[in-house]
């Protein structure tokens, strides 16, 4: 597909003329599935495809290592292992206010602008925001922060907030310094077999550095759409749960050029980013419980093309998703020593191709058992 002459975006409902070209979902989804890396296996270094894809959700420890087994050729679990250990790559609270695996550099930049996120679920934490109402944090963060020069188990944390403050709640203390300090869950929290308990430091402590000064909204909308769009400024926003972003998107008019979905909304993108045609293969992937490749658009359709409850049943929980033909068609987790797929409505070579990549993944998980698959009906 050739790529559109930028269009000028003096504002976000702004009408476009008939010129305006119109991608489909399946168009959105081949054009994010390649910039996912998920078209077709890569030869790139696991911190490369970190930081292209602007960090791997992690609350699951081990979700960051599935997610870059589905995207790398050859992918070996020990390689982010030691990326963590070397503090190349950390753990921290950072998009959306949720686990993210994060280059040295996306950490120490991205951290400061989610602030407003980290603020916003301070304020409206349902259990501890009244335990918070009053109190001044000032002295309660200095002490987290002298606390976490080196890293201490959230236990350790919680206990000596406790001990120093036993007019406070420690939970909510806690949560104070996580929201407000900037904090990394050290290694082996996130290593492939030892992982641990969530032990945190302070960001700077850790990596070194002062946090980031330099980096805009600007520069992470950019970032954004190299890795998921094209996308509307809505989808950025469940992106980063940052909102009133209304003038940033107007200081990129000049960098981005301007589509239409199929209901009429507008979508933005680079110039030069990949658009395949709509016909371009998609192999099965199979993904993490969490990856963001499923979660950073308001409206997913370009993945999900029917309700998927079904692929999860009441009482279990903690499945992944299986893309077939691009979009979410099974779900998998491990049982006892195999992998278990639920799937809807497979062709018989949709099913084999489901199971042979299921194999692999098996392979990697070092599991005894065969993958067992079964069909599921649309309705629970």
């Amino acid at each position: 597909m050739s790529d559109a002459e930028p269009h000028r975006v003096p504002t976000l409902d702004v009408q476009y003329g008939g010129d305006v070209e119109v991608l489909t979902d399946r168009q959105l989804n081949r054009a994010t599935l390649a910039r996912q890396l998920l078209l077709e296996r890569v030869t790139f270094e696991p911190l490369t495809v970190v930081e292209r894809l602007v960090g791997l959700q992690a609350q699951e420890p081990r979700d960051p290592h599935i997610a870059l087994w589905s995207r790398i050729d050859g992918y070996r679990p020990g390689e982010l292992d030691q990326l963590l250990e070397s503090r190349a790559v950390v753990r921290s609270v950072a998009i959306r206010g949720t686990v993210h695996l994060l280059t040295r550099r996306d950490c120490l930049d991205l951290w400061p602008l989610q602030r407003p996120v980290l603020d916003a679920e301070l304020r409206n934490h349902s259990q501890l925001k009244a335990k918070l109402v009053g109190v001044d944090l000032a002295e309660p963060i200095a002490f987290g922060r002298r606390l976490l020069s080196e890293p201490h188990p959230q236990k350790a944390l919680r206990s000596a907030l406790a001990e120093r403050f036993p007019e406070l709640d420690p939970a909510a203390l806690a949560l104070v310094c996580r929201n407000k300090i900037g904090l990394v869950q050290v290694p082996p929290r996130g290593m492939w077999k030892r992982s641990h308990q969530v032990t945190v430091a302070t960001i700077e402590a850790w990596l070194g550095e002062p946090l980031g000064t330099s980096v805009t909204l600007a520069d992470v909308a950019l970032r954004y759409l190299a890795a998921f769009g094209p996308a509307r400024a809505a989808d950025f926003g469940t992106w980063s749960r940052l909102s009133y972003l209304t003038e940033m998107w107007e200081s990129l008019a000049d960098h981005v050029v301007a589509f239409e979905d199929s209901k009429g909304r507008t979508l933005f993108d680079l110039p030069n980013a990949p658009r395949p045609d709509a016909d371009t293969p998609a192999p099965v992937r199979f993904l993490p419980e969490y990856d963001n490749v499923l979660l950073s658009h308001s409206d997913r359709s370009r993945f999900v093309d029917r309700d998927v409850s079904a692929l999860h049943p009441l009482g279990r929980i903690g499945r992944g998703h299986v893309l077939v033909d691009g979009v979410v068609r099974a779900t998998w987790l491990v049982t006892d020593d195999h992998i278990d797929v639920l799937h809807r409505s497979l062709t018989l070579t949709e099913h084999d191709e489901v199971v042979a990549e299921a194999i692999r993944l098996s392979v990697l998980l070092e599991l005894d058992g065969p993958p067992k698959t079964e069909l599921v009906t649309e309705v629970r």
